[in-house]
């Protein structure tokens, strides 16, 4: 099994090998700023950048990966930063690889397999798939057509195949697994504080002499190689539309009827033990004392138990908020996505009437665990999130019929103004927050209020006469429907045309300079986290704590790697 996956990677190296000089030459042909504008736009152009065993990476398909990054981290990260157009060819050539050789070993992904992850993927918050038009929306603004997309999920599948297959055949040494155990179940308060290059540009002011400078000298850095439209739009908030619905209590309770059965609960009883650590001595001993409790709890026949621990839980618990009501927590739990790793997390996966094997280390305490039965959730505790999820819905269908009848009308009269004064009633919106103008944009721009949106973009690509109306589009909250204003060609724009554009690369570019010597700077100064809290907030920056942080998770706004953990 190990041969095959050296088998794999040896691959994978000749291929990325044979392919870099041919993706050096095709990124720039492409993506160069003086690519002739009679060229294809790079997210429809169909050249070829590497092949895999005969299956094509093109031009579109590092486009759309390229847009999504970028959409990802709205705007605020260079292509640098994300590795360059070569990490994310290696990226799609690693994935078509190894779809290969899933495929190659019986480990495709089925297409009822395909169907559950992107229903899940596409659920709302009743856990109800958002629906096939939703969806379509959606996908199509980020991968472009509803089979690239599919197509991705499909071999996310069977990596995961993969991989499981692969690891099966590893093994594991005891002591390894013990090691491991510790290092992963081992919890840190961590005080923490990014220096960020972006943080450190808000403070640089260059001078009119610097960007004129940088200017003169990058100038072709700048030049607009496709023509720039300004795009008037008529824009139709969802959230907005929504609003006025009138939704019946009928609605409602048929939507509760339709909720799975997990979804109508509210949380799990759950009871705890809470032992508290004195002092770092007596840390052995308090955990004995734990692990006692779990022997007496687990003695107790299956019939009394609850209560069993209830008395234990009154007798010994040292959380008087809770102790006193045998260990109870005054509400039902429910799992917290944003709290991963957090202490009451694990009950969920536990059956009811069980208690914890072990006693569990949280906060500098130690706690023992029991849950208790599931608590069904009544509909007027669902009510609310209920109205939510539907009025979203309908607000989405209301909107949209809204945008139909304004393009419409749009085509007919020329003039957003009087379309949105007709239907701003309906819309629920004042006229003037309906009519929108971009600057002047090419493909690729995040156009204030839309994002980075190649939807849009499609949207307004066959503008090019003044007046022309164009069908209506998803952007964020709502539907736009744009009409042509004015186009400027291709050419090397002004300093003042580029301005801001200059100013945030010259920022930019210094505060790389100075970012690792701000840090070391700062490193040098601090002996605490109060040192490291003082230090940080006198120079800018923010100061976070994470509790009971542990490794291969993510450390708040620090994210995760290797090198931040072996920091930790």
């Amino acid at each position: 099994m190990l041969k095959q996956l050296s088998r794999l990677k040896h691959t994978q190296r000749i291929i990325v090998f044979g392919f870099v000089l041919l993706l050096a030459v095709s990124l720039i042909a492409f993506f160069g700023p003086g690519r002739n504008s009679s060229n294809v736009e790079p997210a429809k152009n169909t050249t070829l950048v590497a092949s895999v065993n005969g299956e094509e990476i093109t031009v579109a398909d590092v486009a759309r990966l390229k847009d999504n990054y970028l959409q990802m981290f709205g705007g605020r990260i260079s292509m640098a930063q994300l590795g360059g157009y070569k990490r994310f060819v290696e990226g799609l050539i690693r994935d078509r690889v190894v779809a290969q050789e899933a495929a190659r070993l019986g480990l495709s992904a089925s297409d009822p397999e395909v169907a559950d992850k992107i229903r899940k993927q596409f659920s709302d918050a009743s856990g109800q798939f958002v629906g096939m038009e939703r969806y379509k929306q959606s996908v199509t603004a980020r991968y472009g057509d509803l089979e690239t997309f599919e197509r991705t999920v499909r071999d996310e599948i069977a990596q995961e195949k993969l991989r499981a297959f692969v690891t099966a055949a590893v093994k594991v040494s005891d002591n390894e697994v013990q090691e491991d155990f510790k290092r992963t179940q081992t919890q840190f308060d961590v005080t923490y504080t990014i220096i960020s290059a972006d943080k450190l540009a808000e403070k640089i002011q260059p001078s009119e002499e610097e960007l004129k400078s940088y200017y003169e000298q990058h100038k072709d850095d700048f030049k607009i190689s496709v023509p720039q439209k300004k795009i008037r739009y008529v824009y139709v908030d969802q959230a907005k539309s929504g609003e006025k619905l009138q939704i019946s209590d009928k609605e409602l309770r048929d939507e509760f009827d339709k909720l799975t059965p997990q979804n109508k609960q509210s949380g799990v009883k759950v009871q705890q033990i809470m032992l508290k650590v004195a002092r770092k001595d007596l840390d052995a001993q308090v955990e004995q004392k734990a692990k006692d409790l779990i022997a007496k709890a687990h003695a107790a026949s299956p019939e009394t138990r609850e209560k069993v621990f209830a008395d234990l839980a009154r007798g010994n618990s040292e959380d008087p908020a809770t102790a006193k009501n045998g260990g109870y927590l005054p509400q039902p739990f429910r799992k917290n996505p944003n709290k991963p790793h957090g202490l009451l997390e694990r009950t969920i996966d536990m059956q009811p009437g069980d208690i914890s094997d072990i006693p569990i280390r949280y906060a500098q305490n130690w706690y023992i665990l029991r849950r208790g039965e599931a608590v069904p959730k009544t509909f007027e505790e669902a009510r609310q999130e209920l109205l939510v999820s539907l009025r979203n819905r309908k607000g989405y269908v209301t909107a949209a019929g809204i945008a139909e009848r304004a393009k419409n009308r749009l085509k007919e009269t020329k003039d957003p103004q009087k379309v949105a004064q007709e239907l701003a009633a309906d819309a629920n919106m004042n006229p003037a927050e309906m009519v929108k103008e971009t600057p002047f944009i090419k493909p690729g721009d995040d156009v204030p209020g839309v994002g980075i949106s190649q939807q849009f973009e499609a949207a307004i690509a066959p503008l090019n006469n003044a007046n022309d109306v164009g069908d209506q589009t998803g952007v964020k909250g709502g539907f736009a429907i744009p009409m042509f204003v004015e186009k400027k060609e291709p050419r090397t724009p002004s300093l003042e045309e580029v301005k801001s554009d200059v100013a945030k690369v010259v920022k930019q570019q210094r505060a790389r300079e100075q970012l690792e010597q701000k840090a070391k700077e700062l490193a040098s100064s601090i002996n605490s986290a109060s040192d490291l809290k003082a230090a940080a907030e006198k120079a800018g920056f923010e100061v976070e704590t994470a509790e009971d942080y542990k490794l291969r998770s993510a450390l708040g706004k620090g994210g995760s790697s290797p090198a931040l953990e072996d920091a930790v």
